[in-house]
């Protein structure tokens, strides 16, 4: 009986083992994203980083400061990951003072974000190239 007992313990153990390992993998992708990302316009750079347990981005600089947004305004809130290299959670819209359903999605150096209404059927996406 020992050996059966035994068996179950290592199964369990090589479970939690796997277990760790795809959460290990989430952090590891949430990490990828994280530092400074330059908007392709050249209008603003946004700092990711880890918010609790998701990814916020914040303002870090702006080429005109006379608008609505503000340095260090959060305008990324509670990214998740939802896939490989993607996230899921909100994104707030300064010039309108509205938060949308928002979506990033990570190619390299290069970090797509969307902020949709309407269930997605009206989508705007900007792009943000790796600062540092």
């Amino acid at each position: 009986m020992s050996i059966g007992c035994n068996g179950r313990r290592a199964g369990l153990a090589a479970f939690s083992l796997i277990a760790l390992g795809f959460a290990s993998s989430g952090a590891a992708i949430a990490q990828d994203v994280a530092g400074t990302w330059l908007r392709d316009s050249g209008a603003s750079r946004v700092r990711f980083a880890k918010c609790g347990e998701a990814i916020c981005g914040t303002l870090a600089w702006l080429k005109d400061t006379s608008g609505p947004a503000k340095v260090g305004q959060r305008i990324f809130y509670d990214m998740k990951p939802s896939g490989d290299g993607k996230w899921s959670g909100s994104a707030f819209n300064p010039e309108d003072g509205k938060t949308y359903s928002g979506t990033m999605t990570l190619a390299g150096d290069r970090l797509t974000t969307s902020g949709c209404v309407l269930g997605g059927l009206i989508c705007r996406s900007v792009v943000w190239n790796r600062a540092n």
